[in-house]
């Protein structure tokens, strides 16, 4: 026997070795080979581990800007807390604005063809035919004795290199002067700070963002997040404090990150009086300064200058924005654990609608999102408005969005609204639940859409917003050029980042919810995830994990096909069988054969194959026949086979027959309609595909006798062809071609 022993373990140990080097996976399997495995720094459950750690980094900075020249220079002290278990020899600091140097790696490249008929600003982006001194000039980098540090710079990332390492636990000094000329938001291609020239009053609104040199995330993933700044991937930050003095022409307005903390020294008395009356309105906003306060402001450009002082505390990011032309209203908005001032400024070229929808959209998101996940924490939430852009900075917010001449349309409208939400709704993901989007666009873009579109359905169900049929044209895409979700931010095709990650996560994250999960079980896990990860540093696997943890749902097959695949939704209700059992015996093979049809093919020739294509000839009857005693096993029990007859005598049994053409599973729902007209719906779980992925039989028992069936009646699951959803099989044109032509 011992020899025979041996052989059996030496084969099972064979397969055992062989089963874990093959590279099929099937779609139930656990997504443990596509994430990073837990540690003491992540934990299994998807929370933080008992060791997590993260960096830390003060700013303090004095900073003035040239209006004349367009010219912005600082001064900062930076003290950088290492609290990895890490001694560092170097450090990483970014320098965004070096992207707009002529000569940058990334130069050009994001959508560079050209064509006859190509208009001028095209040709700018891709030639700079106008050169343009962009990038910063690092005036020093010195220690806090004021000693020199040695750096290097590379493009976007400028690497600083102290005389003595930087050991585990303790912490460093840096002091950083710098200036940079100010972009030309119309010159640049992606531009998301800068300034907009207004030439009929000769006046600038600057947004000022990714201004002054800033520590890079280190954390236990993957050491130093030194990746190039490209314009499409944004950012990766450490959180910290924030003390910070602009100086600005004397008739200019700022919006900030933070609290402005010397209102006296740069508001009027009347300014101050009804920026303390907002702080007591919570139904409407009050106008700090009005619109002929703001054009009057426009006529003269003062010499002299006021500095403005902010201080801002845990948040991974400043910005700020500066003009003569804004006009500011501001009211309270009151949260079960905080109460925020929402602000909104904008140039008179934003009115009537930004007066009418800003802060009324800001107060929308906060409590929306408040709701979903954990309360807003900050004092402020600013939006300012300018052109082309959304663009989100803690606390404030850039958004795009005007009427022309005072008027603009629905939809227009609908995305200025959309696009505040948007920016204002990035507070939560990533400025708070900070994820790498340097790295993962999806976990911030996606998750943000997700409730972004939600706020939309909630308080603005006039407008359109995302749900599974929006994904459809790109998910039927070409495979060859199509990318899946898990994808990094810089990676992606230019024409596609939109469609991959924001509206593929958001569907993917409404079907979690709708159909998957459950709303309870859905809010519940993601309120966990937000609250988990606040003011951390989250990634993929921590988000997967902790659905799954808070859930007690298995989502790994749903992970693995919709984020890390390109596969899509399109199941084909091929068949639906009827059948009808009697108590009696009967011969039955003549009754078989009269239920059966004789299909014709499209060319007109008769085809041999019998198929039941429609209820039109009857159920199929068929006959029950006892159980032999050896189908029992060694079971002495026996069923009571009169009962079971009985029970399903004369009822409607139906074998439902679905195919999975599209290779992402999903669950399935049908809608039954009946001869009487009423209707029905059954709901088959994920599972159902766990013992055959590609195809399913489910048989039904029902009362009455249906007329029609329906797989995803409600396109809860973006299924891209529902045509073949339907039994009996029409010819009739799809909802989904109606969609696709833009008739729905």
């Amino acid at each position: 026997m011992k020899p025979i022993l041996n052989t059996l373990i030496c084969l099972m140990l064979y397969q055992f070795t062989f089963a874990q080097t093959q590279p099929w996976q099937g779609k139930f399997e656990p997504i443990d080979n596509l994430i990073s495995p837990p540690n003491s720094f992540r934990a299994a459950s998807g929370a933080p581990g008992k060791d997590y750690w993260q960096q830390h980094a003060n700013y303090k900075i004095k900073a003035q800007l040239d209006e004349t020249n367009n010219i912005l220079s600082g001064e900062e002290t930076i003290t950088y807390f290492n609290n990895s278990p890490d001694d560092l020899s170097y450090l990483w600091i970014q320098l965004e604005q070096n992207v707009n140097k002529k000569g940058n790696e990334d130069f050009g490249s994001i959508n560079n063809n050209i064509k006859n008929g190509i208009d001028a600003r095209k040709m700018q982006f891709l030639t700079r035919a106008i050169n343009f001194p962009a990038g910063y000039t690092i005036k020093y980098v010195k220690d806090k004795d004021g000693n020199n540090i040695t750096t290097l710079v590379n493009n976007t990332m400028m690497k600083v290199k102290p005389d003595q390492p930087l050991k585990s636990g303790e912490s460093i000094t840096l002091n950083i002067a710098w200036s940079y000329h100010i972009t030309d938001r119309s010159m640049f291609l992606l531009s998301r700070e800068g300034y907009e020239y207004f030439p009929d009053d000769d006046n600038t609104v600057y947004l000022i963002a990714h201004w002054f040199p800033r520590m890079a995330v280190y954390n236990d993933t993957e050491g130093w997040q030194n990746q190039q700044f490209q314009k499409l991937g944004e950012f990766a930050l450490e959180f910290g404090d924030y003390d910070v003095e602009i100086t600005v022409p004397s008739d200019h307005i700022i919006a900030s990150t933070g609290s402005l903390q010397n209102p006296e020294s740069v508001l009027t008395k009347k300014q101050r009086k009804r920026l303390k009356q907002a702080s007591n309105s919570f139904d409407k906003p009050i106008m700090v300064i009005t619109k002929e306060e703001a054009i009057e402001n426009e006529k003269n450009k003062s010499k002299k200058t006021k500095t403005w002082k902010f201080i801002a505390e845990n948040v991974r990011d400043f910005a700020f924005a500066s003009s003569r032309k804004f006009m500011w209203d501001a009211q309270n908005v009151k949260l079960p654990t905080n109460t925020v001032m929402a602000m909104s400024f904008y140039p008179k070229e934003g009115l009537p609608v930004w007066e009418e929808e800003s802060t009324k959209a800001i107060m929308h998101a906060l409590e929306v999102y408040s709701e979903a996940t954990f309360d807003y924490p900050y004092p402020v939430c600013i939006s300012v408005n300018t052109s082309n852009i959304g663009m989100e900075f803690p606390m404030i917010s850039f958004n795009g969005g005007r009427p022309k001449n005072g008027k603009i349309s629905k939809t227009a409208k609908a995305n200025m609204v959309g696009t505040i939400i948007h920016e204002v709704g990035h507070n939560w993901f990533p400025m708070i639940v900070s994820s790498d989007e340097r790295k993962w666009m999806w976990m911030d873009e996606g998750l943000n859409t997700f409730l972004h579109q939600r706020t939309v359905a909630e308080r603005y169900p006039d407008f359109n917003s995302v749900t599974p049929k929006s994904i459809i044209p790109f998910m039927s895409g070409d495979k060859n050029i199509l990318r899946p979700t898990m994808t990094t931010s810089d990676n992606e095709l230019f024409n596609q980042f939109g469609a991959n990650f924001y509206v593929k996560p958001t569907v993917g994250l409404q079907i979690l919810r709708n159909s998957v999960m459950g709303k309870e079980l859905f809010d519940e896990a993601f309120k966990e995830y937000a609250n988990r990860w606040k003011y951390k540093h989250p990634n993929p696997a921590d988000l997967f994990r902790t659905l799954e943890d808070a859930s007690a749902v298995d989502l790994d097959w749903f992970y693995r096909g919709w984020f890390f695949t390109t596969d899509h939704v399109d199941r084909e209700l091929s068949n639906v069988k009827w059948f009808k059992v009697y108590e009696e015996n009967k011969n039955i093979e003549d009754q078989k054969k009269s239920s059966e049809i004789k299909i014709t093919s499209t060319d007109g020739s008769n085809s041999n194959k019998t198929e039941n294509m429609n209820f039109s000839n009857g159920p199929e009857v068929i006959n029950m026949v006892s159980t032999p005693d050896n189908a029992y096993g060694q079971f002495l029990s026996r069923f009571d086979e009169d009962e079971i007859r009985k029970q399903v005598s004369g009822k409607n049994i139906y074998e439902v027959n679905i195919k999975n053409i599209g290779g992402l599973i999903m669950p399935v729902t049908i809608e039954w309609t009946y001869k009487d007209g009423s209707k029905e719906t059954d709901i088959l779980p994920a599972q159902v595909w766990r013992r055959n992925e590609y195809e399913i039989k489910h048989v039904f028992v029902k009362d009455k006798e249906a007329v029609k069936v329906i797989l995803d009646p409600n396109f809860e699951f973006a299924d891209t062809n529902s045509e073949n959803n339907n039994f009996p099989k029409t010819k009739k044109a799809s909802e989904f071609d109606s969609f696709k032509s833009g008739k729905n």
